[in-house]
């Protein structure tokens, strides 16, 4: 099976390296610090604590893999500022044929690592992210989704 290649920023590959990093060092020490003070509560069967922390930690080890993957495998890719077509990292505002304007959503097109506050994200390689990339506001595109074939309107990039 193929590797997936992470498309990301220059600046969320460094965030990534930072949070890998704090996470494998002081997070790891500060949950094992965590389960050691809830194991002295007593029996470990019934210890809410103890069960909570272990689950903080497999929490945190998904992350940290999840992150490490990430690093292995990614390929930076720039920022398209100012561009009249939607680009990787741009955010592209559409309407779904049939809504109005005022149903616009906002997509941004990335990794969802990078994905700014309040944004939908759609991966370049998903249906509506290679529809929408290359498309300059006022375009319609299609893309085959589970429910059908869908059209949306291009209203804004930014």
């Amino acid at each position: 099976m193929a590797t997936e290649i992470h498309r990301i920023t220059q600046e969320t590959l460094d965030k990534l390296r930072a949070e890998y990093e704090e996470l494998t060092t002081v997070g790891r020490v500060a949950i094992a610090r965590t389960i050691e003070a809830a194991r002295l509560l007593g029996d470990l069967s019934e210890n809410g604590d103890y069960h909570a922390a272990k689950d903080d930690q497999g929490k945190m080890e998904a992350r940290i893999r999840h992150i490490d993957t990430i690093i292995r495998n990614h390929e930076i890719v720039e920022k398209d500022q100012g561009s009249s077509t939607v680009t990787y990292a741009s955010v592209a505002s559409i309407v779904y044929e049939g809504d109005n304007e005022s149903d616009a959503q906002d997509f941004f097109i990335g990794s969802i690592e990078e994905k700014p506050e309040d944004v939908l994200v759609a991966s370049p390689t998903s249906p509506l992210g290679e529809a929408l990339l290359g498309h300059a506001i006022g375009d319609e595109v299609s893309y085959e989704a589970p429910s059908g074939v869908l059209t949306v309107k291009i209203i804004g990039i930014r």
